[in-house]
């Protein structure tokens, strides 16, 4: 059986990991160098570093603190933040990362999925979509959570894996540092829709909010979370174990 994997998020802004609530209000947590060696250490099944304002801000994604990052991981280390080419993927792959992370660049031109899937393979091409409610409908919202495209979310994700995306990060912005568990109505609605793998993000507060998001929906392949494991909260050893004790596939 496959195992659910456990994923820490650096959210990385100026070369600094940060965390806020909503994705608004960010307060500096550490190094992304260091953080990323700890979690690589103490049993995390992979990693996402995401350079939050690169699309905001019109510019590339750090690659110097990448570089040092990824030396320093030894677990599979997803990467995002002003993506928009293919010579972008091209980069960050040369960089250390194992798996690209799109979400505006793709926005703005799908055909950068299908581009990247076929030079990578699908298993390197990682949707990122951040999603909110409006209206009572999913909504698809880029730059960093900041600007509503418009596009309901379910169709926009069912596109994006027909086009060459091998895995669909849902980022609820609704439930995003709020700690009241994971959007599972979200969740379900797109591992309804497609066959790749999904990764939940937003929402976590304990180790229960887990347990309840792999038996609810035994189809989500990954919980992904950034406070709870930042400001030790919640360790990685100790959620694996209550994971492990209530059945759910697990890497100990």
């Amino acid at each position: 059986m496959i195992t659910k994997r456990i994923i820490p998020c650096l959210d990385v802004r100026d070369g600094r990991v940060v965390k806020g609530v909503n994705f608004g209000g960010l307060k500096d947590v550490s190094s992304p160098v260091t953080l990323a060696k700890f979690y690589s250490d103490c049993g995390a099944d992979e990693l996402v570093f995401y350079d939050i304002t690169a699309s905001s801000d019109g510019r590339k994604l750090f690659t110097e603190i990448l570089t040092e990052t990824a030396k320093n991981v030894f677990i599979p280390l997803t990467v995002g933040g002003g993506i928009n080419t293919v010579e972008d993927f091209d980069r960050v792959l040369k960089c250390g990362a194992d798996k690209v992370s799109v979400n505006s660049g793709a926005i703005r031109n799908p055909d950068l999925i299908r581009q990247a899937a076929l030079r990578y393979g699908d298993q390197c091409v990682v949707l990122s979509a951040d999603i909110k409610r409006v209206d009572g409908v999913f909504r698809v919202f880029a730059k960093g959570g900041r600007e509503n495209t418009g596009m309901e979310a379910i169709s926009w994700i069912k596109k994006c894996v027909a086009l060459g995306a091998g895995e669909i990060v849902v980022n609820s912005i609704d439930t995003d540092g709020v700690k009241g568990g994971f959007d599972l109505e979200m969740l379900e609605a797109v591992c309804n829709a497609v066959s790749v793998p999904v990764i939940a993000s937003g929402g976590a507060g304990n180790i229960d909010d887990f347990i309840t998001l792999f038996k609810t929906l035994p189809k989500v392949d990954a919980g992904l979370a950034a406070s709870i494991f930042h400001f030790g909260e919640v360790k990685i050893a100790d959620l694996k174990a209550e994971m492990a004790k209530n059945n759910i596939p697990t890497r100990l």
